[in-house]
């Protein structure tokens, strides 16, 4: 099985992002802002923010679901807020996305948020809403469930250190994921936590066995040459030890984001 997970910058690197994709061959693709624009004919639209300006793809998760023919799609958003098409105003969705291989069934699955609740009227103030899926595919190869979980975590305009609402995002998690998991299950947990490789949140997580791939394996750098700032880490990828990682890369190139794909290759 091979599960990839990737901040996907709101599409930015469209025309490097969606071959990457659907050439990667994923089963289980875990993708942090996505965009959703019911409604909108626009290929881009801008996100302002504090005077920062990005381009956003308007329906990237329409996109990824007719390129990804072979796969079931979910959508997650965390809030709606306004992209801008010149000075008007187009509200948008933004948030979670996941897509498994149909020849893996969904046999359960939960979604929730670990920061604040859905925002319906606009981004809100940092920290932001977030939000976490939990899936449990049954593995036909291996004859037995496997367990995925997905996050973003909350962006703190402080920093990366521990804060009590990060501690309170891994409880959150922690809680989704054993809403789902079942005993025996083989675990995987990944996303865009917006940590430092030191927090807390990955004691909390290990107590349930997880293992953080990126750190264990003296990987220094998920981020790419668009992301200018230190440190470096932002991405994960944790394993219970069932799971035989038979291969793990946080992908430098090709660069279809501000950050690395994590790939991991297990039985």
């Amino acid at each position: 099985m091979r599960i990839v997970s990737l901040n996907a910058w709101g599409g930015l690197l469209h025309e490097r992002l969606m071959p990457y994709l659907v050439g990667i061959d994923a089963d289980v693709l875990c993708l942090q802002e996505v965009g959703q624009t019911p409604g909108s004919q626009a290929e881009w639209l801008t996100y302002r923010d504090h005077g920062v300006e990005l381009q956003q793809r308007v329906n990237l998760f329409e996109e990824l679901k007719a390129a990804l023919p072979g796969h079931d799609g979910t959508f997650l958003p965390f809030a709606r807020g306004d992209l801008f098409d010149g000075d008007r105003r187009i509200t948008s969705e933004f948030g979670l996305a996941t897509f498994v291989r149909k020849t893996y069934p969904v046999i359960a699955q939960v979604a929730g948020f670990v920061h604040g609740e859905f925002s319906p009227d606009g981004w809100g103030e940092h920290p932001r809403p977030r939000n976490a899926h939990c899936i449990r595919l049954f593995d036909y190869d291996r004859g037995c469930p496997i367990t995925i979980t997905q996050m973003h975590g909350l962006r703190d305009t402080v920093g990366k250190g521990d804060t009590p609402a990060r501690r309170h995002q891994a409880n959150a998690l922690v809680e989704i994921i054993q809403q789902v998991r079942r005993e025996g299950d083989r675990l995987v947990v990944c996303g865009d936590f917006n940590l430092l490789p030191g927090s807390e949140t990955f004691d909390i997580l290990g107590a349930l066995g997880l293992t953080d791939l990126v750190t264990s394996r003296g990987h220094d750098d998920t981020r790419t040459s668009y992301y200018k700032k230190q440190p470096r880490f932002a991405d994960y990828m944790l394993v219970t030890p069932d799971v035989e990682v038979i291969n793990f890369d946080p992908v430098a190139e090709p660069e279809v984001s501000d950050h690395r794909a994590l790939l991991l290759d297990l039985r």
